[in-house]
């Protein structure tokens, strides 16, 4: 480097520490005037719209900025200046937050900045110093889904689709089996045998897959209560289900704050729970009240089902919470957003970040917390992207809060996600256009297209007319300001499904940059335990030796001999 270019990579390193950042400023949530609509809203005929293209947009929906070179530029010495600036954190982690973002693709979180106001927005996470990216394949199934990828990412060991923490010798549905030879523990039994204080949060069922892959080892992921493992010819006496395993496991037991929706499968039919719904057990068990009873002796504990006693409740005076908001999913943020007896009852996902963060501080050896933004998953399936988007930026401000109290000297966070989506951004839409509206007209059957549309699902048949299954709908008379509208498709499945995409990892805190790089998604929890000194590295163990040595081997001999070939 010359001395004219160190000189100029100084002089913006010092001022990016005075805060001279240039930013481009939100462009707020106002919906763009389309260029091919008229002043009606009514989609122009295919000619006006061609004509249309040459025409500057009533919006930019950009910085005026960017139309100068110089902008640019500057916004790339920016980035190179703060990576020349930033040094290795190389403490080991006291405590670890882990966040799942269940079905969040990277066009999810491209077609969210948008939906926060503008493309060159970030979400929260995407600030973070290091990023990886990470496969999401089973053993047995191209695309996965959330069990399989949740006993990868949690436990370390990749298996078969539709099972949890079993070994992939074992077939799904299998009723017994040797518990001994292929059950798996994870990630927060590792943290409670370091003497860590641990806990798992979701916005879906507290039963369902993602959570259920801290604690639980089962042959099939919806087998969540004694019904379901009776319906698939398994005897519920002697195949525990996924909410006894919540109740009775002792690493379940151990979990100082559960959060999260549920409460269903863990009553029985004749219960109503406190919104009046009945509960699904079949067997006659209460494991709410199994639940007090077992916490009782073990320390403080206490039981909440609405926002607020959460809100209300002394952390500092609580051993142990359980909190369980709804009979099943948890509803979505933008169900609560304009009712207010709703948003009384029902948390968020960032009010149950806080309040755990709140409650497992106080241990003296640090904690490990799990944190499922469970229902953008939910969403994607239905192809409710509005919904799906919404859900994202909330997993964002979750985040946020948690890096914001906690200290990144001492704490990892982790950000991924199980799997991708077939949800696509596409087109050639102008900036500023509405990311959830119409984005242009096919030259082929002159009749509009939506910026964001989806490989598959129940709104295949919304896409295509019933008369004529090869002739597409006028989607322009679609209300694409519902919550609940859903996105154009073009294979018909009874629910959207899965992508097998990578998927991305930020991090911040201790360690960060082990994450860099494109690797396999059960590396995920071995390189948090090296941090955090937990599993194989408790004991003090800081020497890079054991299965992070052994993966270390690995890669550096295939790339050996890749490079030979």
């Amino acid at each position: 480097m010359t001395s004219v270019g160190k000189c100029l990579v100084c002089l913006l390193a010092v001022a990016l520490a005075a805060g001279e950042i240039i930013n481009v400023p939100d462009g707020g949530r106002e919906r763009d005037q389309h260029s091919r609509r008229g002043k009606h809203g009514v989609l122009t005929t295919a000619k006006s719209a061609a004509t249309s293209r040459a025409q500057k947009p009533q919006a930019l929906g950009y910085h005026e900025r960017e139309l100068e070179t110089s902008y640019w530029l500057e916004q790339a010495q920016e980035t190179l200046a703060k990576k020349l600036a930033t040094q290795h954190n190389t403490n080991h982690a006291k405590n670890v937050i882990f966040f799942i973002g269940d079905g969040m693709s990277a066009q999810t979180v491209a077609a969210t900045r948008m939906y926060m106001g503008n493309e060159a927005n970030s979400l929260s996470f995407e600030h973070f110093k290091d990023f990886g990216s990470v496969r999401t394949y089973c053993v047995d199934r191209q695309v996965s889904d959330s069990s399989c990828t949740a006993t990868a990412y949690l436990s370390g060991v990749k298996i078969n689709y539709g099972m949890i923490n079993i070994g992939a010798s074992v077939r799904r549905y299998t009723c017994e089996y040797d518990r001994n030879a292929t059950d798996i523990e994870g990630l927060l039994k590792w943290a409670q045998d370091a003497g860590k204080a641990t806990g798992i949060i979701t916005t879906t069922k507290i039963t369902h897959a993602t959570p259920a892959g801290a604690y639980a080892n089962t042959a099939n992921r919806y087998w969540e209560n004694d019904v379901e493992v009776e319906a698939n010819d398994c005897d519920p006496s002697r195949v525990e289900d996924i909410a006894e395993q919540l109740v009775g496991k002792d690493v379940a037991q151990r979990f100082n704050v559960i959060l999260g929706g549920g409460r269903g499968n863990l009553l029985p039919e004749g219960a109503i729970d406190e919104e009046g719904h009945h509960g699904y057990r079949q067997d006659g068990k209460n494991l709410i009240e199994q639940w007090k009873n077992t916490h009782e002796p073990m320390g403080r504990s206490e039981y909440v089902w609405n926002r607020e006693q959460l809100m209300a409740l002394d952390a500092s005076k609580t051993d142990y919470l359980l909190g369980l908001f709804e009979s099943g999913h948890m509803k979505y943020n933008l169900e609560l957003k304009d009712n207010a007896e709703a948003q009384r009852m029902e948390p968020t996902l960032e009010d149950m970040t806080r309040k755990a963060i709140e409650v497992l501080q106080k241990h003296e050896k640090g904690y490990v917390l799990f944190i499922e933004g469970g229902l953008i998953d939910v969403a994607h399936h239905d192809t409710f992207a509005r919904l799906a988007l919404d859900e994202t930026a909330e997993y964002s401000k979750a985040i946020e809060t948690a890096r914001k109290v906690t200290s990144e000297d001492d704490t990892l966070i982790v950000v991924s996600a199980d799997h991708a989506h077939t949800m696509t951004y596409n087109g050639y839409p102008l900036r500023g256009n509405d990311i959830l509206g119409l984005g242009d007209i096919s030259d082929e059957d002159d009749l509009p297209y939506t910026t964001l549309s989806y490989a598959n699902g129940m709104s295949y048949y919304s896409t295509y007319t019933a008369d004529n299954l090869g002739v597409r709908e006028d989607v322009s008379k679609y209300d694409y300001t519902k919550i609940d509208q859903q996105y154009m498709a073009m294979v018909p499945l009874n629910a959207e499904t899965h992508g097998g995409d990578d998927v991305g990892v930020w991090v911040s805190g201790p360690m960060s940059h082990l994450f860099r790089g494109v690797y396999e998604q059960n590396a995920i929890p071995y390189l948090i335990s090296y941090v955090a000194q937990i599993g194989e590295y408790y004991d003090g163990s800081s020497s890079g030796t054991g299965v992070f040595g052994s993966v270390v081997v690995v890669v550096v001999c295939a790339i050996v001999s890749l490079t030979r070939r």
